[in-house]
């Protein structure tokens, strides 16, 4: 099994040398098709372009290949988080408040599992969120299993493109 703290020592200073901050770094895919997945952004659009995500693989890629910290065969793969993206730091619930997302909790709080919602944002190390009808939850950012943001209207209209040039022709090749 890949030693995710040791390969994300390994990831982090090659996203910031590119300018880039790290979202994720994960094993997915199970025995079948182990796939190394690392996700990061540019800190002042949120995004990443499919030109970033090439010169991220292809740095990532050289650095995998020399240190070789993964014993079997892999694929790497590198993306943008997304428009619906995970929130893996405790500065993503600030960034995102107003918006819904759905956090999956370590232990309980109040007898939930998971807690979806708006973001109300944090408190030190303390996530709110509005769950509407069921009143507010607060959840320390250490009981956070994983979470993600919900795609809502609010979050399409919030995370536009960088360009949308081109999105309306099809290109044919041949």
């Amino acid at each position: 099994m890949a030693d995710i703290a040791a390969l994300t020592r390994l990831i982090e200073p090659e996203a910031k040398a590119l300018g880039f901050a790290l979202v994720r770094v994960k094993m997915i895919g199970g025995t079948s098709d182990p796939t190394l997945q690392v996700m990061a952004e540019r800190p002042e659009t949120r995004q990443l372009t499919i030109d970033d995500c090439a010169a991220l693989s292809r740095r990532l890629s050289d650095v995998l290949d020399a240190a070789d910290p993964i014993e079997e065969a892999y694929r790497l793969e590198v993306s943008s988080p997304g428009i619906d993206r995970p929130l893996t730091r405790l500065a993503d619930f600030a960034d995102w408040a107003g918006h819904e997302a759905r956090i999956g909790l370590v232990e309980p709080v109040d007898g939930r599992k998971q807690v979806t919602g708006i973001l109300q944002g944090i408190d030190g190390t303390t996530i709110a969120v509005d769950m509407g009808r069921h009143g507010r939850a607060e959840v320390d950012f250490a009981n956070v299993k994983s979470a993600k943001l919900l795609f809502t209207e609010a979050l399409v209209a919030a995370t536009a493109p960088l360009s949308a040039d081109g999105a309306d022709k099809i290109q044919l090749e041949g």
